[in-house]
Parts: structure tokens; C-alpha cells; sequence
């Protein structure tokens, strides 16, 4: 017996929905705890509710939103469970990361560019951006294609919790994050495993020492 399968539908505005809308969170037009109702956004976006509600869908699978049925879909305030599950499930797909790097002298290229533009950045949102460029340039860089899939899963939240850093402080973040970043790219190139992995360590501590004083 032939199996049957249903039509396929066409998702394609849901997904535009959902890169304009994660974009708009990126960007801090939708702060940690902002409501996210469908009816507005559907206005502002010109669209009708569907696309939107499949939208929200998608951004909540990510961790991005949270729809809960007394309060309607919410952008993530992260608690301190999740500082520290996604400081720990980072920190255990980073290692991996820079040890196939070293191992595999992989090309650095992708990675020295970014850190070229984290120079230029003007802003702490698009410093934000160019800090998680680096670290998808060190993922491609490791080669290692399940443990890139295992990074972008968790990199929306990844974000989120950058964007709730530079919501406590920014005190030296666009002066600091180039070097500390040109710092972990010449540790790489070095092919010094245990100081690349002391300073990755390091540089991901900054962060969560921030976030884990906050009041």
C-alpha cells in the first residue's frame, strides 16, 4: 500500500515573519519580558495573524519568546537556571570547538575578519552580532557539522543572553570585546591548546559574572 502524504504548504511569509521579528529583538526593539501580541504585530507588519502565530511558533522553539496562556508569547527574561544551563552547555561545545581547531590548524580567515569588524562596530547591538559571528567562524572552522547543528541550536539564546549582559552593563564593552576577541584568535592561530582554552574560559566568564551580580 503507497503511503500517503499531505500537501506540502508553503511557509515561506511565516519565516519571513520570524526573521523580521527576531531581528526586531536583536536590535532591542523588544526588550527581555516584552509582550508580543499578534494583532499589533500583524498591522505593523502588514500581514494577517497566521503567519504571525507560525512566527512566534518558530521564535519560541528557539527559546527567543515564551507563549504562556495567562500572559500571551513574552521575549525571554532569562532566569538564573537558564544564565547558567546556557553558560555550561556553551562552555562544553566551545571546548570541543577550539580543541578541533587546534588539532586540525584549521584556516583562520573567516575568524580574523570578523574581529576586523568587531573594531568597527559602531554600537553595542551590532557588537553583539559580530561576537556571535566569531564564534559561528570558529564552529565552521572545527569542521565538525554535529556540533555546529548543537551551537545553533542554543544561539538564539546565546544572543538573548548577550543582549540581557548589555542590558545590566556596557562599562568597556566596545573597547574591551575587540581585544579580548583578537586575544582568543591568536591563541588559535598558536595552536596553544590549553591557553586558547583558559582564554575562551575566560571570556565567556566576563559575561556570566556580569549577569550573575546583576540585582
Amino acid at each position: 500500500m503507497s503511503a500517503r502524504v499531505a500537501p506540502a504548504r508553503r511557509r515561506g511569509l511565516a519565516d519571513e515573519v520570524a526573521d523580521r521579528l527576531r531581528d526586531a529583538i536583536f536590535d532591542g526593539a523588544y526588550a527581555p519580558g516584552s509582550s508580543l501580541r499578534e494583532v499589533e504585530l500583524a498591522e505593523v507588519l502588514g500581514v494577517s495573524r497566521g503567519p504571525v502565530r507560525e512566527a512566534l511558533l518558530k521564535l519560541e522553539r528557539e527559546g527567543l519568546v515564551r507563549g504562556e496562556w495567562h500572559r500571551g508569547t513574552t521575549v525571554t527574561s532569562l532566569s538564573e537556571v537558564d544564565i547558567a544551563e546556557l553558560d555550561s552547555l556553551r562552555a562544553a561545545l566551545e571546548r570541543l570547538a577550539v580543541e578541533l581547531v587546534i588539532d586540525r590548524a584549521a584556516d583562520l580567515t573567516e575568524v580574523d575578519a570578523v574581529v576586523t569588524r568587531m573594531e568597527r562596530a559602531a554600537g553595542e547591538h551590532e557588537m553583539v552580532r559580530c561576537d556571535l559571528d566569531f564564534h559561528d567562524a570558529v564552529y565552521r572552522a572545527a569542521g565538525h557539522r554535529r556540533l555546529a547543528e548543537a551551537w545553533r541550536a542554543i544561539r538564539s539564546q546565546v544572543h538573548l543572553f548577550l543582549l540581557t549582559r548589555i542590558g545590566v552593563e556596557t562599562d568597556g564593552y566596545l573597547t574591551g570585546i575587540p581585544a579580548e576577541h583578537r586575544q582568543l584568535a591568536g591563541a588559535l592561530r598558536a595552536g596553544d591548546r590549553e591557553a586558547a582554552l583558559e582564554l575562551f574560559a575566560t571570556h565567556r566568564r566576563h559575561a556570566f559574572d556580569v549577569l550573575t551580580r546583576r540585582p
